[in-house]
């Protein structure tokens, strides 16, 4: 059974660390480069496209597997490095993530206007396909805006599809939980780009719920439009009680 992760995230460690439309923007980009300006360093890398690894149990060798990657980046956001700081223990994995991690394209970071490097630490879970048990108890993207939505309320804008959400109870770590975020679609109703307004405290967790909507696409009323790109928002709550 094949698994599809759209930048599967657990980011437990203490690093301090942290399209062009035409050849005339690529131009005047450059002339905004400035090597005098040091690299931005971070632990939370705003993706423009998340790394995309499709693997299968054989890749994990049938167990979980976990990593992190060290990711370089120019000032246009695309990865010049990407090297291994925690190894998953299988070199054919590690590679695997490396490649996945060079294809993809983060947020350029600006100093006053002019666009830097960055340089980040990026933590992969990878975890094998098994059958849920009965008595499993698992969250799905059951948002405050989805179930407005499904209840045939009126909302600025509609989901086309569930966004796609697994989380385990086990994953709240004993306490209520709730993300909300916003977000930013283009005119084809795909999401550009997702910020946490609120988190859940659980770093884990409110990747996940980022890479869901970023995954998603929506459909947004045509008057939203007339000014600026859509900004919007919405929240998802995780009860103890809900999941017995």
């Amino acid at each position: 059974m094949k698994a599809f992760v759209y930048l599967s995230l657990l980011l437990c460690v203490p690093f301090a660390h942290s399209h062009a439309q035409s050849s005339a923007a690529n131009v005047q980009l450059s002339a905004q480069k400035s090597a005098a300006l040091p690299a931005h360093l971070t632990t939370r890398l705003q993706w423009a496209r998340t790394p995309q690894l499709e693997y299968s149990d054989a890749d994990l060798n049938q167990q979980d597997r976990a990593a992190i990657v060290r990711v370089v980046a120019d000032e246009t956001g695309q990865i010049t490095q990407a090297t291994i700081q925690e190894s998953t223990g299988l070199s054919k994995l590690d590679n695997m993530l490396i490649n996945a991690t060079k294809a993809a394209l983060i947020q350029p970071f600006q100093v006053d206007d002019t666009a830097v490097p960055t340089i980040g630490y990026q933590a992969f879970t990878l975890k094998i396909a098994h059958a849920l048990k009965s008595n499993d108890c698992v969250y799905r993207f059951d948002s405050e805006h989805w179930r407005k939505q499904q209840q045939d309320k009126k909302v600025p804008f509609r989901y086309i599809e569930q966004p796609s959400l697994q989380v385990d109870r086990d994953e709240l770590k004993g306490k209520d939980r709730y993300v909300r975020l916003s977000f930013k679609v283009d005119k084809a109703g795909n999401v550009t780009r997702v910020k946490i307004k609120k988190g859940s405290g659980i770093y884990a967790l409110d990747e996940k719920v980022m890479q869901a909507v970023m995954g998603a696409k929506v459909e947004v009323s045509k008057t939203l439009w007339l000014y600026k790109k859509s900004t919007l928002s919405d929240k998802i709550n995780f009860s103890l009680d809900a999941c017995q």
